[in-house]
C-alpha cells in the first residue's frame, strides 16, 4: 500500500512531516523496484533506485513474474488513495502505471506487453529527441515537441485512485509542467512500471528521493 489516505472517522486531519510539503509533493511514494521483474538487460545500480540499458544479460534467476523480452520492469508497491513519485531519464523511456496483470512473456511486438498498448496500462513516452508523448489502448498521442522537453529529463507522475485519474508532469526548475491527464475507473490494483529502450545502450531511468 502506498500513499493511501484512510477514510474518516479514522483520521479527519493528515499528520507527519510529508505534510508539510507543497502541492502534490505531499503525496510522495517512495518507490521500490520489482527485482523479480526487472528484464535481463537491465542493470540495477544505486541500491536498486536505477536501471541501465545494457548489451549484455544480467544474471537475474528466472521468475514467472520477470519480463522476458522486452526491457521493462514494475514495483513492488500497491498504488492506493493518492500517490506522488518522480524519475530522471535519458534517452528513451516508458514511464507507466498499469495492472499487475500485463504480459510478462509476450513476445516484444506484442501489445499486450506494452506499457499503453492494452487497456490495462497507461504510458508517457518520453525520447531526447522527440518529446513527450502518451499511449493507452495502443493510442499514441503526442504531447510537445522536442524543443519543449530538451531542458528537463525529470518527470512527474500523480494517481488519484479514488478519484480514477493519472497524471503525468514534466519537472523544470523544481516546477511541475502539466502534460497530460488520463481520467477512467480504476479496476484493479496499479503498479508503477519503467521502460528504457533505444537503439544505444546506457539508456537509463532512476527513482528520485524528495
Amino acid at each position: 500500500m502506498c500513499c493511501s489516505d484512510p477514510s474518516p472517522p479514522f483520521r479527519l486531519e493528515p499528520g507527519g512531516d510529508r505534510w508539510l510539503r507543497p502541492g502534490l509533493r505531499k503525496y510522495f511514494c517512495q518507490l521500490t523496484i520489482d527485482t523479480n521483474t526487472v528484464n535481463k538487460n537491465l542493470q540495477l545500480s544505486d541500491n536498486n533506485r536505477k536501471v541501465i540499458l545494457v548489451k549484455e544479460g544480467q544474471l537475474y534467476p528466472d521468475h514467472p513474474d520477470r519480463f522476458d523480452h522486452s526491457h521493462y520492469l514494475l514495483c513492488s508497491n500497491v498504488l492506493t488513495g493518492r500517490s506522488y513519485w518522480e524519475v530522471e531519464w535519458n534517452i528513451a523511456v516508458d514511464i507507466a502505471v498499469c495492472y499487475r496483470r500485463i504480459n510478462r512473456k509476450a513476445g516484444k511486438w506484442d501489445k499486450d506487453c506494452w506499457f499503453g498498448g492494452n487497456d490495462h496500462s497507461w504510458g508517457l513516452i518520453c525520447e531526447s529527441n522527440k518529446g513527450y508523448s502518451v499511449r493507452h489502448k495502443d493510442r499514441q498521442i503526442l504531447i510537445c515537441p522536442v524543443s519543449y522537453s530538451a531542458h528537463s529529463h525529470r518527470a512527474a507522475v500523480f494517481v488519484d485512485y479514488p478519484a480514477g485519474t493519472l497524471s503525468f508532469y514534466k519537472v523544470s526548475s523544481d516546477k511541475l509542467i502539466h502534460l497530460h491527464t488520463f481520467r477512467t475507473t480504476f479496476t484493479e490494483s496499479l503498479y508503477a512500471g519503467f521502460s528504457v529502450w533505444s537503439n544505444r545502450t546506457g539508456g537509463f531511468v532512476s527513482l528520485c528521493s524528495l
